[in-house]
């Protein structure tokens, strides 16, 4: 490791596992200082503790106002600043737009567009207090393009999306040194899966079975012909938090073995 981000300190939330969790372990190995959150509080004490000293692990939910407040003095407690935010935390649920209740539409909502404001409007003030940083809002090609019976998911990461690009012009326009871009995976393997498509052929990961597992599907939908891996988003992330992408804000980096590029 070459120390990419030494001597930033980084807040990623969903870091308990998937690409959370590989983005607070590739930031802590290239010289972050982590602060991980989750509402899986074992798996995320024990990435944090797998990590060591450079990490701390703290409980979120991310549709919380007052716990974001909370998270965010932690931090500046812990290590008096802020310079790159992961707005990782999401949730995906399929199902067709005719039988798709108010409440999991609204569920979905709350973590993976509110939870995105909140963390833009609460961690902005402490990164202006350290003259800047950087902001990486996690949608997906979800955002990019539609797919059927992923209506209320797509919805959601197409608001990531243009909050991310008027959050970028709002901070340029303030000069406060903060940049905010969108990250598009494709196909990952994570836990994410299990809501929506089973990664074991037999449904036995307690996801929907379905005619193809996650490995078949991407043979299928993907040009590389594999999916992807949590490092392969994290690369992303650690390039969009470093010094690498300084000239780049309101951007979208898409990470997705070739699928809009169709």
């Amino acid at each position: 490791m070459t120390g990419r981000v030494a001597g930033k300190v980084a807040l990623v939330t969903g870091a308990a596992s998937g690409i959370g969790r590989g983005c607070a372990e590739l930031l802590a190995a290239e010289g972050a200082k982590v602060a991980l959150t989750d509402i899986q509080d074992d798996k995320g004490r024990e990435v944090a503790a797998a990590i060591g000293a450079n990490a701390i692990y703290i409980p979120h939910d991310v549709t919380s106002e007052d716990a974001w407040i909370a998270v965010v003095e932690q931090v500046r407690a812990a290590f008096g600043r802020l310079d790159i935010l992961v707005n990782n935390a999401g949730i995906g649920i399929g199902g067709p737009v005719t039988e798709f209740s108010l409440a999991d539409w609204r569920r979905q909502q709350a973590i993976n567009v509110e939870g995105v404001f909140l963390g833009v409007k609460h961690s902005l003030p402490l990164m202006r207090q350290g003259g800047g940083g950087s902001i990486i809002n996690v949608s997906s090609i979800a955002g990019l393009t539609g797919a059927a019976n992923m209506t209320a998911y797509c919805a959601t990461k197409g608001a990531v999306r243009l909050f991310t690009k008027a959050a970028a012009m709002e901070c340029a326009t303030a000069r406060d040194g903060v940049r905010v871009n969108s990250i598009h995976p494709g196909i990952i393997e994570t836990p994410i899966w299990d809501t929506i498509s089973s990664t074991v052929a037999d449904g036995g990961n307690a996801g929907p079975q379905r005619t193809m597992n996650l490995d078949d599907m991407t043979a299928v939908a993907t040009p590389l012909g594999h999916k992807g891996w949590p490092v392969d988003i994290a690369q992303g992330v650690l390039f969009l938090a470093s010094d690498e992408s300084r000239y780049m804000t309101g951007a979208e980096l898409v990470i997705d073995g070739g699928m809009t590029a169709r």
